[in-house]
């Protein structure tokens, strides 16, 4: 909120003033501010008198044919120089903005989204290194927090909120499939039936992830009652624990990364499955999105595919 002695330069029309002012004083001459600012002589001693009102004191003094600067006048000048040095600042910074050679870009993504996003953001910051990056990685239920407090410039989710009005726009499929041990009874299977679950014992997502969401609306689906062997909050942990033969678990296809195939983990051919999921961007609607949120959000469009399209199970 601008304090009061702003709002007085502003009411008074006094920051075109102090611009006559400074070229004035640095000048020494107001015929050399007149030709440098581009108006006419008796323009610019009008100006430095509506000012010296203003401020209700003398800012220049003229003995014989030279003017120099009143104890105020140098007061009010070491100001100006200060102002504007500040001003230029702000107009540097913007215009990086708009050719993005600075600014940052905040990031919220999904835990599922950790396995692609940051490969993305590293190709992007190698095409504008001077922007500064922050990612953030959480359930559904922190990310639909951090999002109803527009805390971050864009975000990415699984399942978008429904209960907020947002934009979204995809960006790739996220299937999910019911992963085991290889040497799970059910695995190698074919066109199984839901039902053949019922019996199985799962690792689950926490409550409040996306994963453990799309869990809870498959088991209503098929009325289908999980026997939940254990909770665990990442997915890794998950994975870890299906490789010890602790049961099975609905997770999304990319929960085995981009790198390397894990031969010891299958998914499972069930009826229902793969459930087709898409990551999106998501921000609030009547957000202004930076030139950089926009660039990094076409750089995806056009890349993201390609970063993902020889993964074992596209």
């Amino acid at each position: 909120m601008p304090n009061a002695t702003i709002k007085r330069y502003i009411r008074h029309g006094m920051l075109p003033q102090l611009s006559v002012f400074e070229a004035v004083a640095r000048t020494s001459s107001f015929t050399k501010a007149a030709d440098e600012l581009h108006l006419a002589q008796p323009t610019v001693s009008a100006q430095i008198k509506k000012l010296s009102e203003n401020l209700q004191i003398s800012l220049f003094e003229q003995i014989g044919k030279k003017i120099y600067l009143t104890a105020a006048g140098e007061i009010l000048y070491e100001g100006c120089e200060s102002l504007f040095k500040n001003l230029s600042h702000i107009e540097e910074s913007i215009s990086a903005l708009r050719d993005l050679e600075g600014g940052r870009l905040r990031l919220a993504v999904s835990t599922s989204g950790k396995y692609f996003v940051p490969r993305l953001l590293a190709e992007f910051v190698k095409m504008h290194p001077k922007i500064e990056i922050s990612l953030q990685i959480h359930n559904r239920s922190e990310l639909i927090e951090r999002l109803s407090n527009n805390e971050d410039d864009l975000y990415i989710f699984s399942n978008p909120p429904i209960e907020m009005e947002v934009v979204c726009q995809p960006i790739l499929p996220n299937p999910m499939v019911v992963f085991a041990r290889n040497d799970h009874p059910l695995a190698g299977k074919k066109s199984l039936a839901a039902d053949a679950l019922k019996n199985e014992f799962f690792i689950m997502r926490e409550l409040g992830s996306g994963t453990r969401m799309v869990c809870n609306e498959f088991f209503d689906r098929h009325k289908i009652r999980p026997k939940v062997q254990m909770t665990l909050s990442s997915n890794e942990a998950i994975k870890q624990a299906i490789l010890a033969g602790l049961g099975i678990s609905i997770l999304s296809q990319y929960t085995l990364g981009l790198d390397t195939e894990e031969p010891r983990l299958v998914a499972l051919d069930i009826e229902g499955f793969p459930i087709q999921l898409k990551w999106q961007f998501i921000y609030p609607v009547g957000k202004q999105t930076s030139s950089v949120t926009r660039a990094f959000m076409d750089f995806v469009r056009k890349e993201a595919f390609l970063l993902v399209k020889d993964h074992t199970f596209m």
